[in-house]
């Protein structure tokens, strides 16, 4: 991508993938490797920063911002080139000031407002000369609200189900970059098993495209573990898109399913992409059914030997790969999944075979998406038991379910439980 009157191709196309995420509540993951299909391996790597930093930081950026304009209205465009502008002053080492604010001035006048450059130019050299952070709050949780860029209702939520100091350490960890967990696949090269410690991340991002590795959080991982499915049990994956759960299921069968392998999704759009990573993963002798879950299975009674949920949530355990789901979530949406999630269960239930196994989980933190919809089934279904898995032992909550966590484990934040049928 060339030089759009001299602006950095990476601050600018930051500045419109933020700008989409806040006004459509686009998805990071999704419009980034849209956006940034011409760019240089150089220009991704410090989009990628841009936008994922100043979402991780977007509360205290507009704090800083507000005391700063002191009161002044400010349009998205220029509150949006405000916060990259202080965010690399701020976060960034390696940027010169002089740089980020040249930049954001250019930028001002590129978005068609010229008359903003003089004071997009005041807000950031007034920011550097001080570099300021210090506000006066007294409430714990409103502070760490704000300094960790999390609506203050999660903070209360998680101190009220795990405790303050846990509260404030899952925030804290959300902020920090995770690392690309690679797992193999149908066409892992025997060359590439031995050396994947060793290559660099570019090296894994081609390995990527060409199906031999799948970048899969920890977490999501384990669940996929948890299923334990042999050859000679049929499986249903209930919500498989995009497949990350699914194709690496039917890789740890190290062999071909000897009875049906079924993923299906409400979506067709979304199942698309599934069998697209299963024909780039090696993955055969599976099939995909597009359905409403949450409605009916086209399915009979009793189908399937093990049944996969890994329901729709909130998706609050992922906010440290997936930042700007902090700022989409409302107080009421935790109640209105969580009946969403337990009819799903009831359907999933519905095709399970006596002797089966329905895994369910979520990405999700809140005890109303996790131990409650469980505990609604189980007194529901009383010929359901807690099935226990002897390798998940250091997953193992006191209620007989299995939890991950940002801050402990260093992988996303996971619930999982598995149900045996009688």
């Amino acid at each position: 991508m060339k030089r759009i009157h001299n602006i950095s191709p990476a601050r600018f196309v930051a500045l419109k993938a933020l700008k989409r995420i806040e006004r459509d509540k686009a998805f990071s993951s999704i419009l980034l490797s849209q956006l940034e299909t011409n760019l240089s391996e150089k220009d991704k790597a410090l989009c990628h920063e841009l936008c994922l930093g100043v979402l991780r930081r977007k509360m205290l950026l507009d704090a800083i911002i507000d005391r700063l304009a002191e009161g002044k209205s400010i349009d998205l465009d220029i509150r949006i080139i405000l916060r990259l502008g202080i965010y690399q002053i701020a976060f960034l080492d390696k940027i010169p000031t002089h740089a980020a604010v040249d930049e954001a001035v250019k930028m001002a006048v590129k978005c068609g407002k010229p008359q903003a450059k003089g004071f997009v130019n005041a807000i950031l050299r007034r920011y550097s000369s001080t570099k300021s952070f210090s506000f006066d709050i007294e409430d714990e949780i409103e502070k760490v609200s704000l300094y960790t860029s999390h609506p203050k209702f999660l903070i209360e939520r998680w101190s009220k189900q795990f405790g303050f100091e846990t509260a404030r350490l899952i925030a804290e960890t959300n902020n920090k970059l995770i690392r690309l967990e690679a797992r193999f696949t149908a066409k892992t090269s025997r060359d590439t098993k031995q050396q994947l410690r060793n290559l660099t991340t570019l090296e894994l991002l081609d390995l990527a495209s060409k199906g031999e590795i799948y970048f899969q959080d920890k977490a999501s991982q384990l669940v996929a573990n948890a299923v334990q499915l042999r050859a000679d049990e049929s499986f249903l994956d209930v919500c498989c898109a995009p497949g990350s759960k699914f194709t690496f299921i039917h890789y740890l069968l190290a062999c071909s399913p000897k009875k049906l392998f079924v993923g299906s999704d409400r979506f067709f759009h979304r199942l698309e992409i599934t069998k697209k990573n299963c024909e780039r993963l090696g993955v055969e002798n599976y099939c995909l059914v597009c359905c409403d879950a949450e409605s009916a299975l086209p399915f009979g009674e009793e189908s399937f030997d093990v049944v996969l949920l890994d329901a729709p949530c909130s998706g609050t355990g992922t906010i440290r790969n997936n930042p700007e789901i902090r700022y989409f979530l409302r107080e009421s949406d935790f109640l209105e999944l969580q009946q969403k999630q337990i009819k799903m269960m009831r359907e999933a239930l519905r095709v399970l075979k006596k002797g089966g196994r329905l895994i369910y989980s979520t990405c999700s933190l809140e005890r109303e998406e996790n131990e409650d919809v469980v505990r609604e089934i189980l007194a529901e279904f009383p010929n359901l038991k807690k099935h226990l898995l002897e390798n998940m032992k250091e997953f193992l909550t006191d209620e007989g379910f299995y939890r991950t966590f940002p801050h402990r484990d260093d992988m996303g934040g996971f619930f999982f439980s598995v149900l045996k049928k009688f």
